[in-house]
């Protein structure tokens, strides 16, 4: 499956699919690797747990932030040159984290590396560059199902790679990483957004429009609830599984990356049913997919058993219903003003993320070795709630303009 015209290393043409999916890739592998190791990193450097889960929520934070810059800057520079500068500051910034001896330098070029957001928000932006809504929600799909296996492998191979070599190789790997997806999107990645902005300061004066369109805020308040399940899952899980079940890194690896299975069987339904089902219909069968899984989750770990399966299994659960519901809710939020795909993408993204942000850091204040892993279930079926919500609201809006009332 590639994209109309694309020829592999042309970079006359479009990219072809595997350069986008190692190109998001790169951002999920930074995200997932190295988290089983933060309690060690925390150690090693002198630092308090809390202090280095920073390194989770205030990376997300930073990535929030640069969304907002890297959507207005791709549509005036174009989607390539933003790219390849973002990759070329994480290359950097992988370096210093490895050679850093103090949790401060650690984490200031930790907060660095979120330049490689670029990757991940242009990705899908491209493929809305290059079809429309409900083919490109399927791609997207297609797309995040083969990368879907990087959320399920990276924490895994992060916690063996500390036990074997110790946390900093795994900061190595992100340099290398980073410098082949560089290389890739250099030799392949065509310029796909021609039609581009007179100026940078006329691209940020669009930005009202899209914030006047309710359809606009629905689809990123979707994809910010969906995710956010997840990103809870990150800023905790880590502690759940080391400091509540004791779990050894690796083990803790292997638990963190079981949501990926779900996220992958739910982007390959997506990928075949999109283009006949809509994206709205399948955000709302993802979001309650995610709530029958954590509610059940709770459930058994409140009155039945506690044990790292109950927790992490029924969070597949998650993983599925993420796969169902962000391509969809991403198209969405690109669909609205399709001239400014790229400011859509940025800003939905830093919504997302953002929130993501304030709930990963809300998960590592909530949890302590007594309280058991039901106060993270509880928030992270808490945020699936209000997915279920915000979709409903698009649908809403959706039977207005069938009806032919003012729905944006």
């Amino acid at each position: 499956m590639q994209f109309a015209g694309a020829t592999f290393g042309d970079r006359r043409s479009p990219p072809a699919l595997i350069t986008l999916i190692l190109l998001t890739s790169v951002s999920v592998f930074s995200m997932n690797a190295f988290i089983a190791s933060l309690p060690t990193i925390a150690d090693d450097l002198g630092s308090s747990y809390a202090f280095m889960q920073i390194a989770v929520s205030g990376y997300l934070g930073m990535t929030a932030v640069m969304q907002l810059m890297i959507g207005p800057l791709s549509d005036r520079y174009g989607r390539r040159p933003v790219i390849l500068l973002g990759l070329g500051v994480f290359i950097a910034a992988s370096i210093g984290c490895v050679l850093s001896t103090d949790p401060e330098i650690f984490m200031f070029f930790r907060m660095l590396q979120a330049s490689v957001a670029a990757g991940m928000v242009l990705s899908r932006t491209i493929v809305r560059d290059l079809l429309p809504p409900d083919e490109a929600a399927s791609m997207i799909g297609y797309m995040t199902a083969a990368m879907s296996l990087v959320p399920m492998i990276s924490p895994l191979y992060g916690g063996a790679v500390e036990e074997a070599l110790g946390w900093r190789a795994t900061f190595w790997s992100f340099v290398i990483f980073g410098g082949v997806v560089m290389t890739l999107c250099w030799l392949d990645l065509g310029e796909t957004h021609l039609n581009r902005s007179r100026s940078l300061t006329a691209q940020f004066r669009a930005y009202p429009d899209l914030l006047r369109a309710r359809r606009f805020w629905g689809y990123s308040a979707t994809a910010a609830f969906a995710s956010g399940s997840f990103f809870a899952l990150l800023g905790g899980g880590p502690y759940v599984a080391r400091e509540i079940f004791a779990q050894t890194p690796a083990a803790t690896g292997l638990y963190l990356g079981t949501t990926a299975i779900g996220y992958m069987t739910g982007n390959l339904i997506t990928g075949r049913v999109a283009a006949r089902t809509g994206i709205d219909r399948l955000m709302l069968w993802g979001c309650l997919i995610s709530v029958a899984g954590l509610s059940a989750g709770l459930l058994v770990d409140l009155f039945i058993y506690q044990h790292p399966l109950v927790v992490f299994g029924f969070c597949i659960f998650v993983g599925l219903g993420n796969g169902l519901t962000m391509p969809a809710a991403t198209t969405g939020l690109l669909s609205v003003r399709p001239g400014l795909a790229g400011s859509a993408s940025g800003l939905g993204a830093a919504l997302m993320i953002g929130g993501g942000a304030g709930l990963a850091a809300v998960a590592g204040w909530i949890l302590s070795p007594t309280s058991g892993a039901s106060p993270l279930l509880a928030l992270m079926l808490v945020s699936a709630l209000l997915s279920v919500g915000s979709t409903s609201y698009v649908i809403h809006r959706a039977r207005m303009m069938s009806a032919d009332q003012p729905a944006e």
